[in-house]
């Protein structure tokens, strides 16, 4: 085992008991939290916008794809729609924990978002407006956890949770795209190499 005082814990254990008590009203968000709460929770808001935005968006264009017989399609929009609703919900539970409160006022939602609500005049369409909401989604997130780092590694792991889902909703929209309408794979010269 080794001896117990080598690798000693980093804070003694009573001065870790008195910071818990000291500021009990901060909840999560303890002397340790090294990041800046106002920024974590001002982007935290802006990703939740981006969510509900985007939770909105494919939830309409389910509705518009069923009507235009594209069941499988419609049932993808779904299945993003509420996962998107899952990272919305998620965000709005972090911003909570570091002592915020979760911005649902639809007034202003769309200057929050850093993705933008586009309706889409046709299958093709919606699909390629879901496709450029993901990636600036996943540049925004990349950015986001870079700026949390080790400073808030709970907001931090959170985001690359959510980006992590957003990469896979990107590849799912290009791969729709690419089966509904080559020519965006030739377009694309290698897109259409993807496997």
């Amino acid at each position: 085992m080794g001896d117990p005082k080598a690798t000693p814990f980093l804070t003694d254990i009573k001065e870790l008991q008195r910071r818990a008590r000291e500021h009990v009203e901060k909840g999560a968000v303890t002397p340790a939290y090294r990041g800046d709460v106002e920024t974590a929770v001002r982007l935290l808001n802006e990703a939740l916008a981006t969510e509900i935005v985007c939770t909105l968006r494919y939830r309409r264009h389910h509705y518009m794809a069923a009507g235009i017989h594209y069941q499988a399609v419609a049932d993808e929009f779904m299945e993003h729609a509420q996962q998107e609703q899952e990272h919305a919900d998620r965000i709005a539970e972090r911003i909570r924990q570091l002592g915020g409160a979760p911005d649902f006022n639809p007034e202003g939602l769309l200057t929050r978002s850093h993705a933008q609500y586009a309706e889409g005049n046709s299958l093709i369409d919606m699909i390629k407006e879901d496709l450029i909401a993901e990636r600036i989604a996943i540049e925004s997130y990349m950015e986001m956890i870079r700026y949390f780092g080790d400073n808030d590694p709970t907001s931090r792991r959170l985001m690359e949770d959510v980006l992590e889902q957003e990469e896979e909703h990107a590849d799912d929209m290009a791969t729709l795209l690419e089966t509904l309408d080559p020519r965006e794979a030739t377009a694309h010269g290698d897109a259409g190499t993807r496997h």
